[in-house]
């Protein structure tokens, strides 16, 4: 399930603004973007991409269990990531590595937790409000809205302070849409009104089931059935990203209600690398979307702005060096102590808790200072 005729683009494959009565709307917004920010887009987009081709190349090496590929995705997620402001909250799925980096992520603390080294991540208010990852198929989203009702019981929307005002942002994909979660959140988030954007990265494929085997009309009508305004972007264009999701996020912390936002991208590699997406994709399909590349597409529309030589360059030192230093800080990580499985269990020291502490302690006090 492609672009239809409702699908909002800015920016062509070309690297041209689209000119149509639907972009016109938005063009205020790109038209009144600073080049660094316009630049910031391209490097982190490219940035992103490196540290996630070398965290893959990781795993494959037996650095860390898993990995989950974002290549592709760049544009949705760091137009998205950059539209919203330090108050608000942001649920992501698993795959948001850029959002997470824009929001002050350390980027190698995924790794760690893929790696096995961490038993909860990152503590959100250290990073920007960019909570954890989940790998339980859509249930962020109920997260989200539960949390969006307390911003909003605290009074944080609609005071038209745009320090104070808060918005949440929860990402998912084309495959949690199917998940009864994700339907329970479209219908508390609407009947209480939430200050919430829910970001749908359609990529077409959950794992090997294709997106057109979920759903036989575009994804998008589907909270529009539940009364929540929605929108189908290319998400592939980073400023139909950002132009949108600052719409969105906007009229969320105005008190208007939640919104919706449909991202077609695609997803070009592994759902996991425990994954083989050549047993069930073709290769035309694939090459068709490597045609349409977010971060081609951006370059082309910047060196049409008169980038020089000289920016594309650093940039792609840049990533090398993230990618590199990434890397070499990995190889580093050391395991926890066996002590810390029982830290944060409960909010307050524990009997239990001490009691198996001790347990262990004379366990391997046992076996003798040479064991």
């Amino acid at each position: 399930m492609s672009h239809t005729a409702e699908t909002l683009q800015l920016l062509a494959p070309d690297g041209r603004l689209v000119e149509n009565e639907r972009a016109e709307r938005y063009r205020p917004v790109v038209d009144g973007l600073d080049e660094g920010l316009l630049q910031s887009f391209h490097r982190t987009m490219a940035v992103i991409r490196a540290f996630d081709i070398e965290a893959g190349n990781l795993q494959r090496q037996g650095q860390l269990a898993l990995w989950i590929p974002s290549l592709g995705q760049e544009a949705a997620q760091v137009g998205s990531g950059y539209a919203a402001r330090p108050q608000d909250h942001i649920f992501p799925a698993y795959r948001e590595h850029a959002v997470g980096h824009i929001r002050g992520l350390d980027v190698v603390q995924i790794i760690a937790m893929l790696r096995g080294l961490s038993h909860g991540g990152w503590v959100p208010e250290e990073v920007g409000n960019f909570h954890l990852y989940t790998l339980v198929i859509g249930s962020q989203t109920l997260h989200a809205t539960g949390y969006a009702m307390g911003v909003q019981f605290d009074g944080l929307v609609g005071t038209g302070d745009a320090d104070r005002d808060t918005a949440v942002m929860v990402y998912f994909g084309d495959g949690a849409t199917s998940q009864g979660d994700v339907n329970e959140a479209f219908v508390f988030a609407q009947s209480y009104r939430t200050p919430q954007v829910f970001f749908l990265q359609n990529n077409h494929w959950a794992i090997s089931v294709p997106v057109s085997v979920q759903s036989r009309t575009p994804l998008f009508h589907r909270p529009a059935g539940f009364g929540i305004p929605s929108v189908q972007i290319d998400g592939n264009d980073v400023l139909a990203s950002y132009a949108v999701t600052l719409e969105s996020l906007d009229a969320a912390r105005a008190g208007e209600g939640p919104r919706f936002i449909e991202a077609l991208t695609y997803r070009m590699g592994a759902h996991t690398t425990s994954d083989d997406p050549t047993k069930y994709r073709a290769d035309d399909e694939v090459e068709s979307w490597r045609r349409r590349d977010p971060i081609a597409r951006f370059e082309t529309y910047l060196r049409g702005r008169g980038a020089s030589e000289q920016f594309f360059g650093e940039v792609a030192a840049e990533a090398a060096d993230f990618a590199a230093d990434a890397r070499r800080r990995t190889l580093a990580l050391e395991p926890p102590a066996a002590e810390s499985m029982f830290a944060h269990v409960y909010s307050e020291q524990h009997p239990v808790m001490d009691a198996q502490r001790e347990w262990l302690r004379s366990y391997e006090a046992a076996f003798g200072g040479d064991a």
